[in-house]
């Protein structure tokens, strides 16, 4: 790649007059040894699978083959549809997607590790949501994930992505700064307010445990998904608004791998503390323990 940090990221889309999108198409069709339509092509399927999952949540019951998490999603939209919600229709839209999303993963159902099967609601909640919102064609959004893409590529070299290494702040954290990063872009900004939306929407992450009871993708993970969508979506805003990161977005992705260094073990992904060991967490542990079909949809990507 051209470019290792974000701030090269953005000074190559502006010496080269390109979006972050197609920057990203560009190197990865150089890395992979395809051209750019063999490239772009997988990346709408992938767009595709993302829609199937956003759609299966929502239309038929998704339970989680623990029996403890499931039909989240269907309870947000029916409370969207029949009371004025606090978030708003829109935001609470892209809620419900990532919901969705993260209990089809649950299910053991098929979705896109984006960057991982524990963060997988976060962008294709927000980008299916805004898709409707503003009658985006498919092209906007698959050029919106060769963007989230980069900005991943970025976090991924240069901190964690992994639940197990960094805690959550690197799933669900890498998720928000990547698809705050994407909207951006798609919503017309520059590369360097986008770069700016990673900064400002990882900061907002620093610190989050990965603490899954019974070592599952489902709790707390499932919930983190949802609110993850509706930061994506204030930080993206706040971004196009002329608010910039004062810390510099390449300076918290350093800080993030930090911070994800000093978490204790027991605070990342072990299940040996934070929600898992609360009594309540006990509890669920002792009751699914010795039952079959306990495993999670990790895809090897950790939560």
């Amino acid at each position: 790649m051209k470019f290792k940090t974000l701030s090269e990221l953005a000074a190559c889309c502006q010496e080269e007059e390109k979006t972050i999108g197609r920057i990203m198409l560009s190197e990865q069709a150089i890395e992979t040894g395809q051209d750019e339509e063999q490239v772009y092509r997988q990346m709408a399927e992938y767009y595709e699978i993302m829609k199937e999952a956003v759609r299966r949540g929502l239309d038929e019951p998704v339970p989680s083959r623990s029996g403890l998490t499931g039909g989240d999603a269907r309870r947000v939209r029916q409370y969207m549809e029949g009371s004025e919600t606090s978030l708003g229709r829109e935001a609470c839209m892209a809620l419900a997607y990532a919901l969705s999303v993260s209990e089809v993963n649950a299910s053991m159902g098929r979705i896109v590790a984006t960057p991982t099967a524990g963060s997988c609601g976060i962008i294709p909640g927000v980008f299916v949501s805004l898709q409707e919102r503003f009658g985006w064609d498919d092209n906007k959004l698959v050029m919106g994930l060769f963007a989230s893409g980069a900005i991943g590529y970025v976090i991924a070299n240069n901190s964690f992505i992994s639940g197990a290494e960094g805690g959550c702040q690197a799933e669900v954290g890498s998720a928000i700064g990547m698809a705050a990063g994407a909207l951006t872009e798609m919503r017309g900004g520059t590369p360097v307010q986008a770069v700016h939306a990673v900064g400002l929407a990882l900061k907002n992450s620093l610190g989050l445990i990965c603490d899954p009871v019974g070592g599952l993708v489902e709790i707390p993970c499932i919930v983190r998904n949802g609110f993850g969508a509706v930061t994506a979506l204030a930080a993206a805003d706040m971004a196009l608004a002329g608010v910039r990161s004062v810390i510099p977005s390449d300076e918290v992705i350093q800080v993030m791998l930090e911070v994800g260094g000093a978490m204790p073990d027991k605070h990342r992904e072990t299940g040996m503390g934070g929600l898992a060991q609360t009594p309540t967490g006990k509890r669920i542990i002792r009751d699914l323990y010795g039952k079959k079909n306990t495993g999670n949809n990790k895809g090897g990507s950790p939560q």
